[in-house]
């Protein structure tokens, strides 16, 4: 028996901790300031369209006050090269709780998040890190897991699945990827396939302009096809399963107002494909990302929400979490054994 085509949505939920090494809080802080309302939007709308919800989550976030926050620290913290990356100095000056400071923790939304017990709470790592920054190890990234698993499970929540900040993974990794999975980490969002979505990191011509000038226009015109995914090929037993990005959902852009139709256009033509090929289609963003022209961000949303709708009622397109998939190729791979 065939799979449906799904559709998968995940959300790199960080607050400043995302941010901390590229902007100040102070220079941020308006869009940080809308992030639990637009959470709790995200929530209501999908809600309403049967639409499924990975908040992959900074473990930091879980955190119920300073001093719990503390107390998951690891011993063993990434010894980057470059100590902009070490978010571990900026704990001292951050507020003592969520109520003091919105900006660092984010433990009561998660709470109403995972209460609504539809949506995933996804890990994000612990301390947002960065696995292709020189000086780290894979044990420091293990014992990073070991802490963000261990904070969302004294909260009552278990973590299935990983989205690496900044994409930093490839899918030859093992060494990171095996770690993911001992931790029950069984799933992970990687690049999509094309050129320039997978320039590795470390390469020089990592951050050349005509790449980013290259990304955004495929946003809004076909230039990378529509990155739809074969979860079956893409699955084997014991391994951390790859459930690549589709499309970064941009958001919406003053500048490009009159563009806006084409790079919703180009997200619909994708779940479409996947829809009728039976395939997948993962799309994803940060909610700091709606943190401005919220209602122009929602009015677009919906718009791809209603596509689904019209796609499960057609092909039965489904909705599904980052864990959710992963545990539906498990069982089919259980079953045709």
């Amino acid at each position: 028996m065939n799979m449906p085509g799904h559709f998968i949505i995940s959300l790199d939920y960080e607050l400043h901790w995302g941010v901390f090494d590229q902007k100040s809080l102070d220079s941020y802080r308006s869009n940080l300031d809308q992030v639990d309302n637009v959470v709790k939007r995200l929530v209501a709308l999908s809600n309403t369209y049967n639409v499924k919800l990975t908040f992959a989550t900074v473990g930091f976030l879980f955190a119920e006050d300073k001093k719990d926050l503390l107390k998951y620290v690891p011993e063993n913290t990434p010894t980057y090269d470059k100590p902009q990356f070490n978010p571990y100095p900026i704990i001292e000056s951050i507020g003592d709780n969520p109520k003091q400071d919105p900006y660092h923790y984010a433990l009561p939304t998660l709470k109403a998040i995972h209460k609504e017990g539809i949506h995933e709470i996804s890990s994000h790592t612990f301390c947002h890190y960065y696995c292709h920054e020189n000086g780290q190890t894979p044990d420091q990234f293990k014992s990073d897991l070991q802490a963000a698993v261990a904070i969302a499970k004294s909260k009552n929540m278990e973590l299935k699945s990983i989205v690496f900040p900044r994409n930093m993974i490839e899918p030859h990794e093992s060494n990171y990827l095996d770690i993911c999975y001992e931790q029950g980490l069984k799933s992970y969002r990687g690049k999509e396939k094309s050129f320039i979505y997978n320039i590795h990191t470390t390469k020089f011509y990592h951050g050349w302009f005509i790449f980013k000038i290259l990304r955004i226009l495929d946003a809004y015109f076909n230039i990378t096809g529509a990155n739809m995914y074969d979860l079956k090929s893409n699955y084997s037993p014991g391994k951390a399963l790859n459930l690549p990005s589709s499309r970064l959902l941009r958001p919406f852009n003053k500048t490009l107002k009159a563009f806006e139709f084409l790079k919703l256009n180009r997200i619909k033509k994708g779940m479409t494909k996947a829809a009728k090929s039976g395939k997948m289609f993962h799309l994803w963003w940060h909610p700091h990302n709606f943190g401005s022209d919220i209602e122009e961000n929602f009015k677009n949303l919906e718009s791809i929400f209603r596509t689904y709708v019209k796609l499960h009622e057609d092909y039965g397109f489904k909705s599904q979490t980052m864990s959710g998939i992963t545990e539906e190729l498990e069982s089919s791979s259980k079953s045709n054994n």
